[in-house]
C-alpha cells in the first residue's frame, strides 16, 4: 500500500520537467538570415564584323595564254625550247627556212634602188625644165610631164621602201617567238614539218600561271548581293583593304599564299543561272595548274577581312 502511493510522486517531476521542456521548444524563436546579394554579370558590348560563309564551285585559269603560230609558209628547220619548261618574252622557239624570204627582201632592196635613181633622175629633168619653161625655151606642157615624171618617181620610191619593210617583216616572222613569259606546252609539229599562214597552223602554247586565276561560280542572287558590297565599299577590289582570299586545294591542305578578289562578272549563265567571280593568287612554285577541276570553295565576306575563298575536296 505505501509503495503504491509513492510512484505518483515520483513521476511527477520528470512529468513537469518534460513538459517545460517541450515549452521551451515551442516558444525559442531562431532569427530569420538574409539571402545572399545575387552576383550580377557586366558584358562589355563591341561592334563587329559577322562573317558569313558560302559554299562555291572553282576552277583555276592561266593569267596569259599565247598560241605561237605560223606567220608565214615554210619548213621548221629548228625547235629551240625544251617541252614543259620556262620560256622568256621574245625567245626564239622555233626557226623557219628564211632562204624565200631573204631572197624577197633582196629583191625589193633591189626595187628601191632603181627607184631612187628614177627619181634623182626626174627631180633633175623637172628642175631643168623649171628654168626654161620661165625662159619660154621649152612649153608648159613639157614641164608639166617633167614635174609628173618626178612624182611618179618618188611614188616608186616610197612603193619600193614599203616593199622592203614587208619583206623584213616576213624574214622576221620565220623566228618564231614567244610573245609571253610563262611555261611551254608539248610542241605540235616537229623538225621538218611544213607550215602554212593560211591556215594559222599551231606550233605551241605558253601559259603564264604566276599568278593564276581561281574562277568561282557563284548564284546570280549572291552575285547581285556581292556587286552591293563592293558598291557600298564593303568589299574593296583595290587598295590596301583589298579583299582577300584563302584557298584550299583539292586535297584539302591550304594554300599557303592568299590571293585578292579582282571582279565579279555581270552576265548571267543562262542554263546554269550563274555568274562568275574572279580572284588571283601568286604561283611562283607552280603548284596550281591551269583548267583543273576545283571541289566547292568556301566564301567569307565582312569589312575587316573581306573576302576569304575555301577550295576544298
Amino acid at each position: 500500500m505505501k509503495s503504491q502511493r509513492a510512484r505518483p510522486a515520483r513521476s511527477l517531476p520528470a512529468a513537469i520537467l518534460l513538459a517545460v521542456t517541450l515549452g521551451a521548444c515551442t516558444s525559442a524563436k531562431t532569427p530569420d538570415r538574409a539571402p545572399p546579394a545575387p552576383q550580377v554579370s557586366v558584358v562589355t558590348v563591341h561592334r563587329a564584323s559577322v562573317p558569313v560563309t558560302t559554299e562555291l564551285p572553282g576552277r583555276t585559269s592561266a593569267y596569259l595564254v599565247a598560241q605561237v603560230r605560223a606567220r608565214v609558209d615554210g619548213i621548221v628547220l629548228k625547235r629551240d625550247f625544251n617541252e614543259g619548261s620556262e620560256v622568256r618574252a621574245g625567245q626564239r622557239l622555233y626557226q623557219i627556212d628564211p632562204a624565200p624570204y631573204q631572197a624577197l627582201l633582196n629583191s625589193a632592196t633591189a626595187s628601191e634602188q632603181k627607184a631612187q635613181a628614177n627619181l634623182a633622175s626626174t627631180t633633175s629633168q623637172a628642175e631643168r625644165y623649171k628654168v626654161l619653161a620661165a625662159a619660154n625655151a621649152v612649153s608648159q606642157q613639157d614641164y608639166d610631164n617633167a614635174v609628173s615624171s618626178q612624182e611618179q618617181a618618188a611614188a616608186d620610191v616610197a612603193t619600193g621602201q614599203a616593199s622592203i619593210r614587208t619583206a623584213q617583216i616576213n624574214l622576221g616572222y620565220t623566228s618564231a617567238l614567244s610573245p609571253i613569259t610563262g611555261r611551254i606546252g608539248p610542241s605540235q609539229v616537229t623538225q621538218g614539218a611544213y607550215v602554212q599562214a593560211s591556215t594559222a597552223t599551231l606550233m605551241a602554247t605558253v601559259q603564264q600561271i604566276d599568278p593564276i586565276y581561281v574562277d568561282l561560280t557563284q548564284a546570280s542572287v549572291e552575285g547581285l548581293q556581292l556587286r552591293r558590297d563592293v558598291a557600298t565599299g564593303r568589299l574593296k577590289l583595290n587598295g590596301p583593304n583589298q579583299a582577300k582570299v584563302t584557298l584550299f586545294l583539292e586535297d584539302g591542305t591550304q594554300y599557303p599564299i592568299p590571293g585578292s578578289l579582282q571582279f565579279t562578272d555581270i552576265t548571267v549563265d543562262q542554263g546554269t543561272g550563274s555568274v562568275t567571280v574572279r580572284a588571283v593568287f601568286p604561283n611562283p612554285r607552280s603548284v596550281l595548274l591551269p583548267e583543273c577541276s576545283c571541289a566547292p570553295v568556301s566564301k567569307r565576306a565582312s569589312t575587316t577581312t573581306p573576302l576569304w575563298c575555301r577550295k576544298s575536296a
